[in-house]
């Protein structure tokens, strides 16, 4: 089963993105990546962005980050399995160890960076 990492990002001051998590899914030889606001959780919707692929290392990589970007730290990680994906929604299994339940991921209609993410609990 494809990986999954949740990391914690703290950026500096003045930094264009404040503080947030990164959410991570590997896929292929990269990782398809987000920008949480806050952490998922059951009951609510929380929004995100999506960014740029990143590199497999971020599976495994805790620390500073270059180009004075901040840090990284890991908050959750471990195996996904998708339930459903087309261009505006993704579905997945997640099993971390934390998260264990659906994540579902869904494009804004008003952004195409935008995404609401919601979490149920098994």
């Amino acid at each position: 089963m494809p990986r999954f990492v949740l990391l914690r990002h703290d950026t500096p001051p003045g930094h264009d993105r404040g503080p947030h998590f990164d959410l991570m899914l590997e896929v292929g030889g990269s990782l398809r990546t987000w920008s949480l606001s806050e952490l998922p959780c059951a009951e609510r919707v929380i929004q995100a962005e999506t960014l740029p692929d990143h590199r497999l290392t971020y599976l495994e990589y805790e620390g500073p980050l270059s180009g004075n970007r901040g840090g990284v730290q890991r908050v959750d990680a471990g195996e996904y399995e998708v339930t459903e994906d087309s261009a505006a929604l993704l579905r997945i299994q997640i099993s971390g160890k934390g998260l264990h339940g659906t994540l579902v991921l869904r494009q804004s209609e008003l952004d195409s960076t935008t995404w609401l993410v919601e979490f149920s609990e098994r």
